[in-house]
């Protein structure tokens, strides 16, 4: 325990002021020595500057500590997404390579077996007492000059590749004894879905071996057949 000894007992003790108390005088007795307004109003100025970057500071710091989660979020899903992109893109390549391997084989196969189903057609087709001479392909005609806008088109864009057989003219050459049996060729032919544009070039009466006959000229056109017409067999069977 402190004991304190007044030495001069004639004056009395001064309470103890405040710390805000001291502030405001020193703030008061600073204003009464200076006297130029404009530094009082720059000093002002720095002060709310100060304060305002002091606030500014403080409110991005918060807001910056609240976005640190979605960032996080943000950065798990940019590489969940690369990783399924790295994987649809990988996909796409086998995707592609195929499509090329099966666009270069039936390139090389397409044409193979146009002869066998033309063959095929025209011998189903074919009547009683009707037979045939010869059978040739036909050159198609050329198609018509592109005009200056559609040659613009082509040239921008490209033509995808045709994978399907290309079209087959061709010529039969044939003799038939009744001549009604010659115009159910004609049906049949046109009849027969993998046949278009069937044709009747000529028909007269012929001499052979010391007989009337009617020689004919039919052209006609080889067409891919919808799906529904279309057989698939096994190449090989096992015989019991």
């Amino acid at each position: 325990m402190m004991i304190a000894v007044n030495l001069r007992p004639g004056l009395k003790r001064k309470r103890a002021g405040s710390p805000l108390a001291g502030v405001l005088a020193g703030v008061k007795a600073f204003g009464s020595k200076v006297k130029d307004p404009a530094l009082l109003v720059a000093v002002a100025a720095w002060l709310g500057v100060a304060g305002w970057l002091g606030f500014t500071w403080l409110t991005n710091t918060t807001e910056l500590k609240a976005l640190e989660p979605q960032l996080e979020q943000t950065r798990a899903e940019h590489k969940r997404f690369k990783t399924f992109l790295d994987q649809k893109r990988k996909q796409e390549q086998i995707r592609d390579s195929l499509l090329t391997q099966i666009i270069t084989i039936r390139s090389v196969d397409g044409d193979r077996y146009v002869w066998p189903h033309v063959l095929d057609e025209v011998t189903r087709a074919l009547p009683a007492y009707t037979w045939l001479v010869d059978m040739s392909p036909v050159a198609a005609p050329p198609p018509p000059p592109a005009t200056a806008a559609q040659a613009k088109d082509k040239d921008k864009k490209a033509q995808p590749v045709d994978s399907a057989p290309k079209s087959l003219s061709f010529q039969v050459n044939g003799r038939t004894v009744d001549i009604q049996a010659y115009t159910r060729f004609l049906r049949n032919l046109e009849a027969s879905p993998w046949i278009s544009d069937v044709q009747p070039v000529s028909a007269q009466t012929i001499v052979e071996q010391e007989r009337a006959v009617t020689a004919f000229t039919i052209r006609a056109r080889f067409k891919q057949a919808d799906s529904a017409y279309i057989k698939t067999v096994p190449l090989s069977q096992s015989v019991r």
